[in-house]
C-alpha cells in the first residue's frame, strides 16, 4: 500500500469523525468498527505467517529486523512465536468456580 492509499483511508476516517450529527456519526463509526473487527483475524494471520516466513526457522531475519521491516513492534513479533496476541493483548485469566 502506498503512502497515498494510506492517506486516502485516513482522510476517509477523518471525514467520519467530522460528521456533525452525533447519531449519524456514531452509526458510521459503528459500521467501520464492525467491518474492521471482521477483518482483524485474517489480517493478523497474514501478518503472522509473513513474520514466520521472514524468520525462516531462525535462518532468516532477526525479530528486531522483522519488526523494523514490517513497521510493527518487537513485542508483536515475539508474540507470534509465543502463540499469544500482540503486546497489548493479554490472555484471559481463568476464574475458579465458587466453592460455596
Amino acid at each position: 500500500m502506498s503512502d497515498e492509499e494510506v492517506r486516502r483511508v485516513s482522510d476517509a476516517l477523518n471525514a467520519i469523525e467530522q460528521i456533525a450529527d452525533r447519531e449519524e456519526r456514531i452509526r458510521a463509526k459503528s459500521k467501520i468498527m464492525a467491518e474492521q473487527a471482521r477483518r482483524n483475524a485474517d489480517w493478523s494471520k497474514e501478518r503472522d505467517d509473513l513474520i514466520r516466513e521472514l524468520w525462516n526457522g531462525g535462518n532468516g531475519l532477526s525479530y528486531r529486523q522483522i519488526a523494523a521491516r514490517l513497521g510493527v513492534g518487537f513485542s508483536t513479533v515475539q508474540a507470534v512465536f509465543r502463540g499469544k496476541g500482540s503486546g497489548t493483548t493479554r490472555p484471559k485469566v481463568e476464574k475458579e468456580a465458587d466453592g460455596g
